[in-house]
């Protein structure tokens, strides 16, 4: 595989586990050194261990100052950063009626306020030389749902979030590029979690997979392939948009 992340820096959210250690992962295949953060970093320091490009920090993505001193870490450590990823995140599904308060500014918190502190932050540290800011949403951030209500708002407000990350990178010509993937059901962990809740689990997942055009759940290393492009100077003239992988779900 051609190394298109050769020299590169990445950082990357909720890198313990599922789309995070994927693209970690994948970042590093490709080249890039990489961090990988995450609450509770164990799995990504057994990952990283014995490589050279892939080191585990822990991190709190809803604490500002750990992002800033994070950051400031990494910039310290390797002269640059040059690629952010904010997957961390978390998927209640309750619908308006079940919701708590807690329940929706617990999700508000972990899947809004930590890209907010990523995205500040790494605008910071890559303003003077340029980057990439891959922010994770979801196709819950572009279709409702009738049982994630704070779901449904916490993705969306990170898809409008990017897209005025990244017109005022582009105003201020700073060469940082931010786009939002937005994937559907996902062999991770977090899936697994949300499974683990249902009364009939097989028949869950059966609806999960027939609500899919292509038939089938996605890969982590497939929304990590994505996520690579975005990170890489080929995508250096993509800023603000969406991209989608989903296996046809929102076509119709």
């Amino acid at each position: 595989m051609i190394e298109r992340m050769e020299g590169k820096v990445a950082f990357v959210t909720g890198g313990a586990s599922g789309i995070g250690l994927a693209t970690g992962l994948r970042l590093v295949h490709e080249g890039a050194v990489v961090v990988l953060a995450d609450i509770a970093p164990e799995r990504a320091e057994a990952a990283a261990e014995g490589s050279e490009r892939l080191s585990a920090v822990k991190l709190d993505v809803t604490d500002e100052f750990a992002w800033e001193a994070a950051i400031d870490d990494v910039v310290r450590r390797y002269g640059k950063l040059d690629v952010l990823v904010n997957s961390a995140g978390i998927a209640p599904f309750t619908d308006i009626e079940a919701c708590t308060t807690d329940e929706w500014r617990r999700t508000m918190t972990v899947n809004v306020d930590s890209v907010f502190f990523g995205c500040r932050n790494g605008v910071r540290a890559m303003k003077d030389r340029g980057g990439s800011i891959v922010n994770i949403s979801s196709v819950s951030g572009l279709i409702g749902g009738p049982n994630s209500a704070a779901y449904n708002a916490s993705k969306g407000a990170v898809r409008l979030l990017t897209k005025s990350v990244a017109l005022h990178c582009a105003r201020k010509r700073y060469g940082i590029r931010c786009n939002s993937v937005h994937p559907t059901f996902i062999e991770t962990p977090m899936l697994e979690n949300v499974l683990v809740g249902v009364r009939d689990r097989e028949r869950t997942r059966a609806a999960l997979v027939a609500s899919v055009p292509l038939g089938r759940i996605g890969r982590a290393e497939e929304v990590a392939a994505m996520i690579a492009y975005l990170s890489s100077d080929e995508s250096e003239f993509v800023t603000g948009a969406e991209f989608v992988i989903d296996g046809g779900m929102t076509a119709s």
